[in-house]
């Protein structure tokens, strides 16, 4: 199981977006929320490679930085984490919880509807 930190998941999420990038366009997109100078991210793409999180093309120069997981499996380990964590595995406590505190659409609501209807099948 893959656990990421938040800075993980933010070189990451650039990375799922942009595609292979050079280490300028990663601190580029990354400065209007990790205003990191360039050896810091740096020193995380390079742990991350030695985490098997991020390739690292070392066959051109610059070198270009490609993610090496998937974003959904990502997604669905942290919600599988959020899961156990705070719900003790209790899916139904879980979106009880989010329904009481915040507001969904009508379109929203029927499709969590046509869910719960498929599931009973």
């Amino acid at each position: 199981m893959v656990k990421l930190t938040d800075n993980e998941w933010a070189i990451l999420e650039v990375l799922w977006a942009d595609g292979p990038c050079e280490l300028g366009d990663l601190v580029s997109a990354l400065a209007p929320t990790h205003p990191w100078r360039r050896n810091t991210v740096h020193t995380y793409l390079t742990r991350m490679e030695s985490k098997g999180l991020v390739a690292i093309d070392r066959s051109q120069d610059p070198h270009r930085y490609t993610a090496a997981i998937d974003r959904e499996l990502c997604a669905r380990q942290a919600r599988s984490q959020l899961l156990d964590k705070i719900y003790g595995g209790a899916t139904g406590d879980l979106i009880a919880a989010f329904l009481k505190e915040s507001h969904i659409t009508p379109e929203e609501r029927d499709r969590l509807r046509q869910l719960l209807d498929d599931m009973e099948v």
